[in-house]
């Protein structure tokens, strides 16, 4: 399970939409200061992702809790989104080399080019693939636990 701190933004009925800080990973090494990646990723502010995550348990606004998704589905994502366009680029290529073998294409930059629209084809499905499997409940990051909630203080004695 892959986890994050969030803080939770808002409390709707049988959801929370928490937000998490994206980490660069140029900030925990003791060559920070020296090191060029390490400058550039302290120059630029940190961005923020909100998640919805589907939840019964009762949360306030601004506490922070954990969220997590399980790693076969990291994996899935990425093998898809390096997958299909590699097999796109390699499948057009080696049908575009063979057309320029028979003699049908006149030239081998055809042949490249073919493989090029191979690859953006291969794009297009694994952006398809993403945005039907980003609807789906199993890929939206799970509450795991709440770490701490805050408290409202209404008065300071002496």
């Amino acid at each position: 399970m892959i986890e994050e701190q969030a803080v939770v933004t808002h409390v709707g009925k049988g959801y929370v939409n928490v937000e998490c800080l994206v980490k660069s990973s140029c900030s925990g090494c003791q060559q920070l200061d020296n090191c060029g990646s390490g400058q550039i990723s302290k120059a630029f502010p940190q961005k923020k992702v909100s998640h919805k995550v589907v939840t019964n348990v009762a949360l306030n606004q601004g506490d922070s809790v954990l969220i997590g998704i399980p790693e076969k589905l990291i994996l899935t994502a990425a093998w898809q989104v390096y997958i299909w366009p590699l097999i796109g680029l390699l499948t057009a290529g080696y049908f575009g080399q063979w057309l320029v073998e028979q003699q049908i294409l006149a030239h081998e930059l055809l042949a490249v080019i073919l493989s090029l629209l191979g690859g953006y084809c291969g794009f297009l499905l694994a952006k398809r693939r993403q945005t039907a499997l980003a609807n789906q409940s199993d890929w939206s990051p799970r509450l795991l636990k709440i770490l701490a909630s805050n408290i409202a203080i209404v008065e300071i004695d002496r």
